[in-house]
């Protein structure tokens, strides 16, 4: 499987109707993380701090501060 597990609280059904609309968290089977969010890319990528850029490819998105933070215990300090 691509995706071995959520990380943080799994979604209550009534905040995520069918699945959709629901900022995540996920860890991959390679050891990496996956993020469902807000593609905030179109306005995001002129504010980047100096050194920092967009890929093609590469989307910056955003997630709930909760979400992050729920996951934080989730995530291990080394692989």
């Amino acid at each position: 499987p691509m995706f071995v597990r959520r990380l943080g609280l799994v979604p209550e059904a009534a905040r995520c109707p069918g699945g959709h609309g629901c900022p995540e968290i996920l860890e991959l089977a390679s050891g990496d993380f996956a993020v469902i969010g807000t593609d905030i890319t179109m306005e995001a990528v002129g504010s980047l701090p100096e050194g920092s850029g967009c890929a093609t490819g590469e989307r910056v998105v955003r997630i709930p501060r909760r979400v992050l933070v729920l996951a934080r215990r989730d995530i291990p300090v080394s692989a």
